[in-house]
């Protein structure tokens, strides 16, 4: 991007930190990946607290990145806790960059010392602060969530640009509110979003518009980079692996009695002999495979789409129920077997919302129902969605990506 539009400002919106102290250290592996790229600013949301502004404060000084927020102030000295805004110059262009928080927000283990105040009165000081140092472009990274950013924007004039955030929704084509450019790009960081302004002579926005790109495999990848990331994963699996076996042995593996729950496909395929086999044939009993190879079988976020009933009763609860519960089994599109009906009166269909808690953007991409329920109905022994799976797995394993498993898995 750099080569081809020249003058480029790259910064993240934040809530990047990972949901458990289990996984805290991603969030410092996280700081150091966006200081390698050059990230020029970084907003700040609630999820940045999560394990104390402490630890927040530790790790922007040992990194130094630059996280920001505008709003978010330190009690004790009335100041903001984190710098408030960044001004970069590109080319011959200053850019002024401000991160804003919802108000409303809970702090977590941070709310006894610090605050955050109210947003659109700190805009209106930030936009006119940042033009009085010089900035002719304004970025706003706003953590208020789709319809909180856009009404600021409308409210405060002079923000060129805001990167919406707080459970926004993926919205690949941006749009223009007002005079300010708007990029919805998700949650997830599978998509980089890319706003294009357009500068008269004097360095001010004339025109914009903003698109989102998915990272899929054909981007390409840093090899150094790559290498960081695959040793820093390794290590964290390893981790989480080692706490799954103590929890595993103080908790042992019971299921509530009398509960319906899950039971594998082993008992299944004691009756529905022609339907295991021809399930056998698809990429939803290789689905854990997929997993497996990019060593995210640990990943909390991945896990729950490629086992049968991850974290509920008698289902997927760690490595240890892999043998007996991995893959998308039967149980998986047609419920519980403890739920099983002996006679049913019709036979069962599956709803496409079944589908849809896995099979959705970005995961899926070109999801359609009736193309892709018709490739792994029991009807089907084609064994087209192996083939296809095989096909990805022969991509040189320096290139395999987790995205390969996503895209069309069946």
């Amino acid at each position: 991007m750099k080569l081809e539009y020249g003058q480029v400002v790259l910064v993240d919106n934040g809530n990047f930190f990972p949901e458990d102290e289990l996984h805290s250290d991603a969030a410092w592996f996280l700081m150091d990946m966006m200081k390698l790229f050059d990230t020029k600013a970084v907003g700040t949301s609630a999820s940045e607290l999560k394990f104390g502004y402490a630890f927040l404060k530790a790790n922007v000084k040992r990194t130094g990145l630059p996280l920001i927020s505008s709003n978010l102030i330190d009690v004790h000295t009335g100041k903001t806790a984190l710098e408030p805004y960044v001004i970069t110059k590109t080319g011959n262009v200053k850019v002024g960059i401000f991160s804003l928080m919802n108000d409303k927000e809970d702090l977590g283990p941070g709310r006894d010392s610090l605050r955050v105040q109210e947003p659109t009165k700190t805009a209106t000081a930030m936009v006119s602060e940042l033009h009085k140092k010089g900035a002719t472009v304004i970025v706003l990274l706003s953590q208020l969530g789709k319809v909180e950013s856009e009404d600021l924007v409308t409210a405060v004039p002079g923000i060129d640009a805001v990167v919406c955030g707080h459970n926004v929704p993926l919205i690949q084509k941006g749009r223009m509110i007002k005079n300010t450019v708007a990029s919805y790009g998700g949650e997830q960081g599978q998509y980089v979003s890319r706003t294009i302004l357009t500068l008269d002579k004097t360095g001010h926005v004339t025109t914009g518009d903003n698109e989102s790109f998915i990272l899929s495999p054909e981007v390409g990848e840093n090899a150094d980079v790559a290498k960081l990331v695959k040793t820093f994963e390794d290590g964290l699996n390893e981790k989480l692996r080692k706490a799954e076996k103590e929890a595993a042995a103080k908790q042992g593996q019971s299921v509530q009695a009398n509960a319906d729950h899950y039971l594998g496909y082993e008992l299944c395929a004691r009756c529905h002999t022609k339907e295991y086999e021809q399930w056998r044939t698809t990429s939803h009993s290789i689905a854990w495979n997929t997993l497996v190879a990019v060593k995210q079988d640990n990943s909390a976020e991945c896990i729950g789409c490629h086992v049968v009933g991850y974290k509920e009763n008698g289902g997927y609860q760690t490595a240890a129920d892999s043998p007996r519960l991995s893959g998308v089994q039967c149980e998986s599109c047609h419920g519980m077997g403890t739920r099983h009906e002996s006679y049913p009166k019709a036979p069962l269909s599956v709803a496409e919302a079944v589908c849809t808690k896995c099979h959705v953007a970005p995961n899926d991409t070109d999801w359609n129902f009736a193309t892709k329920l018709a490739r792994i109905a029991h009807g089907n022994t084609s064994a087209e969605t192996i083939k296809s799976k095989k096909q990805k797995d022969a991509i040189p394993a320096d290139r395999l990506q987790m995205m390969q498993g996503h895209g069309g898995g069946f």
